[in-house]
């Protein structure tokens, strides 16, 4: 119910006018210069951040799972990524705003020591500071998602890679990293799909244009200036839906391909 009425409201919705009768003029809009503008920036901002996602909280998740199953830092660390993966919305941009927002406590510490403007133009506030700000539960959802791959690697498979007279490297790149690919472009896709749905920390980071397509979402429902372009907000709805779909449809089967060698 709470994930097939929506879709079915925005589906319907994308198609009507503000009267309700069928259209296809709402598709057209996708074509214009700020909804072109608009994916092109959630695309780069979803591609870069579940890059920077994977490759940093893959290293994490390594060095996490080489520690001591009972270690209590490795208990630790994993339950602090639990938290922080789920840390955003508008605690998270209240977060960086007061850390290095215009008078925030690192910027006015970096400017009274070093005489440095650490938020310079205001890049906190648009496409850069949304990809800093995204990594900062990208990264610990990459630990959580792919910790349990690395946790599959059984020690058989090294000890005959070595009885082989395979090196480390070798055993890296001819056994381990080919079975932890599947996993790794899984949990990519998943970052990726996570950071092009995010909403709220953008709403709040971002008060001038929509550089993201949720955010002209909200303009397009909400704009006292633009009247009768809510029909419009489905259409870019039904656009975010197409894409997060064809993420999570190859999510799934790079997730069937991860299972086989997992059991």
């Amino acid at each position: 119910m709470f994930l097939v009425v929506p879709t079915l409201t925005v589906v319907l919705g994308a198609f009507q006018d503000e009267d309700g009768a069928l259209t296809l003029g709402n598709l057209d809009a996708l074509t214009s210069e700020a909804a072109v503008s608009a994916l092109k920036g959630s695309l780069i901002l979803s591609a870069t951040t579940a890059l920077i996602g994977a490759v940093v909280g893959g290293l994490l998740a390594y060095f996490i799972v080489s520690m001591p199953p009972h270690s209590l830092l490795r208990r630790t660390t994993l339950a602090i990524s639990g938290v922080l993966a789920q840390f955003g919305g508008v605690v998270l941009a209240f977060a960086w705003i007061a850390t290095i927002g215009p008078v925030g406590i690192l910027t006015q510490l970096v400017s009274d020591l070093f005489g440095a403007d650490l938020y310079g133009s205001g890049w906190l506030f648009g496409l850069p500071g949304l990809v800093v700000v995204y990594c900062y539960f990208q990264i610990p959802l990459m630990v959580i998602v792919f910790a349990p791959a690395f946790e599959g690697l059984r020690p058989q498979w090294r000890e005959a890679a070595v009885n082989l007279g395979a090196s480390t490297w070798s055993y890296w790149r001819h056994v381990a990293l080919p079975l932890l690919a599947p996993a790794f472009l899984g949990a990519v896709l998943l970052l990726f799909a996570n950071a092009f749905a995010a909403y709220a920390t953008a709403a709040v980071l971002v008060s001038q244009g929509q550089p993201i397509v949720p955010l002209l979402i909200r303009q397009a429902i909400t704009s006292e200036v633009l009247l009768g372009q809510a029909n419009v907000g489905f259409a870019l709805a039904l656009e975010m839906i197409v894409v997060v779909t064809l993420v999570m449809v190859a999510y799934s089967l790079l997730l069937r391909r991860t299972s086989r060698w997992m059991r």
